[in-house]
């Protein structure tokens, strides 16, 4: 039997567009398509082929014959081995470009209603340092270069960063990273070094063995920071040494936390977490608003464009007092207080108790007293008896996670028929199909993609669509 020729190399491809995961894409002669890492439209690079399928091919450049008139250059020296900021490489309008035909592309493909003019995206003011929150991931296996496999030199193999992609137990050790504000990279690398001379062993997921986790640090625009870690093992004496001397480092820090999770996932949930210093929470201003965010609380991560998006979502829901809302996936009920002025009540439904718990803390603070929320499975708690005891809605706002709405929501939708559903989207691919599931009672008359994360390929989607 003849072997599978491994080493395929396609010469001369010519990159026509952005794909899905910040890929490009390319065609053969044959129509086949072929997704390329590292690229950007206008690219003519020779590609080393990873992964065969029937109807695609996905691999990597090997020769660039051609750079594209569309590259920068990156401002990271970890790009191309950190998972992150993909789009690094290729200039932001370039970006908004394509994240506007992404959105519309998804919409037409996979939703196939009838759809208006969509808006133009909305940038972010921001293209660098614009995220208040980040994780990092500490590992005894650092990603190596092939010059330093290749070297003679001792390298350090414990490393606090990002993980490589396609290698889940391999961290690219991050000096400096871009997204996030100092002192975010003065707080990592303090304690990646403090870790490193005292000894403390830095976790193996092969294994399930070490100390240190995962970090975790949030701040706000008001100025308030938290900074998490995950240990896996219970070493109170570390523990305690570790934290105290983030504490004197970084008298900044105003919430100082910490979780020991033992686990097979980085997931907490369902731990409990203790505060060594400081509150157990932050709080952002969005306006004239205040939001407690806990360190399990969802806030978006880009404070200054969620403001963008929250307008944008309360200008299609044109409230006019008198309506009731419904606000669906609440999170900490951001959403559900910034539209209480405008509305009679707003009731706020969400997955994650300690967030429901945080959206009443927020009501409170704003002295708002039209919202209520309650915390359970969507696809559960809004039923029948849910909307008796509630009222029927006017207006429903909805915020799924990337993987959308369930059937059984979108039923209970449907079934409910509001005069309007603002429909806020991380995935418009699941938009898409979500909003097809809608199109015998729902039109679609407005779309609002805003761009939340500047150099990668996600954007944020708002559609309004209105009764027939």
């Amino acid at each position: 039997m003849a072997r599978k020729k491994k080493n395929i190399v396609i010469e001369n491809l010519t990159v026509e567009a952005v794909a899905a995961e910040g890929k490009s894409l390319a065609k053969q002669d044959d129509g086949r398509v072929v997704f390329i890492e590292r690229t950007v439209p206008g690219d003519v690079v020779d590609v080393q082929i990873r992964k065969k399928r029937k109807s695609f091919l996905e691999g990597y450049p090997v020769k660039f014959h051609k750079y594209s008139d569309l590259r920068i250059e990156p401002i990271c020296e970890h790009f191309g081995a950190c998972g992150g900021c993909k789009w690094q490489n290729l200039a932001y309008d370039s970006q908004l470009a394509f994240k506007q035909q992404q959105v519309m592309d998804h919409l037409t493909r996979i939703g196939k209603v009838e759809l208006p003019e969509a808006a133009p995206i909305i940038g972010s003011a921001k293209t660098d340092r614009y995220r208040n929150k980040l994780e990092f991931t500490f590992s005894n296996k650092k990603w190596l270069t092939k010059e330093q496999i290749d070297s003679d030199e001792v390298i350090e193999r414990n490393a606090l960063g990002f993980h490589v992609p396609r290698l889940f137990d391999k961290i690219v050790d991050i000096d400096t990273c871009h997204l996030m504000t100092d002192p975010a990279n003065a707080i990592k690398n303090e304690i990646r070094s403090f870790a490193i001379a005292n000894n403390y062993s830095f976790f193996d997921i092969r294994e399930q063995v070490g100390l240190l986790r995962i970090l975790m640090i949030r701040y706000t625009d008001a100025g308030e920071l938290m900074v998490l870690i995950q240990f896996f093992e219970n070493d109170e004496e570390k523990i305690n040494t570790l934290m105290n001397h983030l504490k004197e480092k970084f008298p900044e820090i105003t919430s100082l936390l910490y979780v020991i999770n033992q686990k097979k996932n980085d997931t907490i949930y369902d731990q409990e977490i203790l505060t060594f210093a400081g509150k157990d929470h932050i709080v952002e201003k969005m306006g004239a608003l205040e939001f407690k965010i806990g360190p399990k609380s969802f806030y978006q991560t880009n404070s200054a464009q969620a403001k963008v998006l929250y307008d944008k979502t309360l200008e299609f829901a044109d409230l006019q007092g008198d309506e009731l809302v419904y606000d669906l996936y609440t999170g900490t009920g951001t959403i559900a207080n910034y539209c209480a002025k405008n509305a009679k009540k707003v009731v706020g439904i969400e997955y994650v108790e300690a967030a429901i718990q945080d959206a009443f803390v927020n009501a409170e603070v704003n002295g708002i007293t039209n919202t209520d929320f309650f915390a359970g499975d969507m696809k559960d708690l809004l039923n029948d008896e849910f909307v008796a005891q509630h009222g029927q809605p006017d207006v429903i706002i909805t915020d799924p996670p990337r993987a959308g709405m369930h059937e059984n929501v979108v039923n209970m939708i449907l079934k409910l028929s509001p005069k309007k559903v603002v429909y806020v989207s991380c995935n418009p691919a699941t938009q898409a199909r979500d909003i097809a599931l809608m199109d015998e009672q729902y039109k679609v008359t407005k779309i609002q993609p805003v761009d939340m994360f500047p150099h990668t390929h996600h954007v944020e989607n708002v559609i309004l669509l209105e009764s027939l």
